[in-house]
């Protein structure tokens, strides 16, 4: 099973700046017998596999939270919109594990090979990790998982619980990383780069880390009974002292993606061009949603439209970032959430210069970004008030979340055009003219994730069940969309008793814990 499998081994790595796979860096031919690396190097090799797993997910996280659908130049899939899929669909947990094994290694040799101040940053990212798992999955391996041969078939520990230890786990990622700072022999092995935040910061990784736990107990705030934990241990995260991702801080990975087929940025190379510029005819698959564009002009909000999207018809392959249509509203044409037909890739927008522009293969993915952890910080004195330490008020949180937001799309003069959208009397947009304030801190994160994290978005869709995104056309009337995954057939062929344990899994009812309604 995957949790036992291989650890990335790293041949020749001495520079930081090529874009890694895990099938042409990959040695090891027993996947239960953990050969030996150095620490340094496989950090570098792990963060890239985490963004590059991330595509996949994302993708019909993207789906499922309304931002895209695709268009009918494909054979419709009825898999991802008319829900019917099964174990052998969306098997994001493969990967997940074995790149869990990666940091664990890391985990458990950094202070032998002399490393140590590698350790906490593969603690923040396995804690990163086994969220998303089970945020997909629910119950799953986890204190007896990532053991090698000692464990080959691990139980499955319960949700709750592993969030709770997440918390426990980045406390202990912090105080390792403060006191073990980054030196300056593998500075370079930290790929993390986007705005402000350097490869090599301890400073970033441990907002990076107050971030995660944020994101962690707002997604339990819906829980009755879990106030007093959550504000525990928020006030605990900002007692620690230094802070949260700031604007301009967003957590991204970037190993140096270099124009060569297989070693640009994953999500450029699958929607976008090939490293000789010729577009990929996967480009034609994703669409923005209708809904998407009719929220943004209902909003007023034309500027991130014409960033999140192209007009009908694409780029302009001679002039990069630009539509081939011209640039007014009735030429970005959104696709009716899973429509069936009659929506063809040159009648429809496609992804937007936000995420694809011609010839730019080396932008960074993104693990959070500032916008998320100023929406989260937005919430989180919206339900429990001052007494958190925060010292910003709800709303100026929220309207740094929203100018962040228009500052990762792309948008020009980012900050002047955020302000005329908050100041604009509009619902859910502007603070003042908001009557449910949490209600606005949604909407505007999941416009922000729109694009950039669609497991994060879907994720939040269950948790808040807003926006109302709207029935897909192609599945059944009535048909409630998913609340979760299958475990995977690969997990039940290898751990069969530990996956029956877990009982009778509805994708449509066997809510998560956090997914209170």
């Amino acid at each position: 099973m995957m949790k036992t499998k291989f650890i990335i081994i790293i041949l020749a790595m001495g520079i930081v700046g090529v874009s890694c796979k895990k099938t042409w860096l990959d040695v090891n031919t027993n996947p239960n017998t953990l050969t030996s690396s150095n620490p340094n190097f496989i950090l570098t090799a792990a963060l890239n596999q985490t963004i590059t797993n991330a595509v996949d997910y994302n993708e019909i996280g993207s789906y499922w939270a309304g931002h895209w659908t695709q268009s009918s130049s494909y054979i419709y899939s009825a898999v991802t919109f008319a829900y019917q899929f099964t174990n052998n669909n969306f098997n994001w947990w493969d990967p997940i594990y074995n790149n869990l094994g990666d940091y664990q290694y890391i985990i458990n040799n950094a202070e032998a090979t002399g490393q140590k101040e590698l350790k906490g940053p593969a603690q923040i990212m396995k804690a990163y990790l086994m969220q998303i798992i089970v945020d997909h999955y629910g119950n799953a391996p986890y204190s007896d998982a990532l053991k090698g041969v000692s464990s080959l078939a691990p139980k499955f520990d319960d949700q709750k619980a592993i969030y709770e230890d997440l918390i426990k786990v980045l406390d202990t990622a912090i105080a390792n990383i403060k006191a073990n700072p980054f030196s300056g022999a593998l500075v370079g092995s930290d790929i993390t780069t986007a705005g402000t935040l350097k490869g090599g910061s301890s400073t970033k990784w441990i907002k990076f880390a107050n971030s995660l736990k944020l994101r962690i107990l707002i997604r339990q705030s819906r829980i009755t009974g879990r106030d007093a934990y959550i504000t525990t241990e928020i006030k605990k995260a900002v007692q620690e002292g230094t802070g949260f991702l700031d604007a301009g801080q967003d957590m991204a990975v970037n190993p140096g993606f270099v124009a060569s087929d297989g070693k640009m940025n994953p999500f450029y190379e699958r929607w976008g061009y090939n490293a000789a510029g010729a577009i990929k005819s996967l480009a034609r698959y994703p669409r923005p949603t209708k809904y998407l564009f009719d929220v943004l002009i209902a909003a007023n909000d034309t500027f991130r439209l014409k960033r999140l999207a192209y007009a009908k018809g694409g780029e302009n392959a001679n002039n990069p970032g630009v539509s081939t249509q011209a640039e007014v509203v009735s030429n970005y044409v959104g696709t009716p959430y899973g429509a069936p037909s009659g929506y063809t890739a040159p009648s429809t927008s496609y992804l937007g210069p936000s995420v694809i522009v011609k010839g730019t293969h080396n932008r960074p993915l993104y693990l959070m970004t500032a916008a998320e952890s100023q929406f989260l910080l937005a919430e989180a004195v919206q339900r429990y008030g001052a007494t958190l330490g925060l010292p910003n008020t709800a709303q100026q949180y929220y309207e740094t979340g929203v100018r962040e937001s228009f500052r990762l799309d792309g948008v020009a003069n980012p900050v002047t055009q955020a302000n005329v959208v908050l100041a604009s009397g509009i619902a859910e947009s502007d603070w003042a003219a908001s009557p449910d304030k949490l209600k606005a801190i949604w909407f505007q994160k999941w416009l922000s994730l729109a694009n950039f994290n669609g497991a994060e978005a879907w994720a939040e869709y269950r948790r808040t069940n807003y926006p109302n995104i709207p029935a897909s056309a192609g599945a059944p009337v009535g048909q409630k969309p998913p609340v979760r995954l299958f475990y995977p057939l690969s997990e039940l062929g290898s751990n069969q008793a530990n996956v029956n344990a877990q009982g009778t899994i509805d994708v449509f009812n066997t809510r998560l814990f956090w997914d209170v309604d």
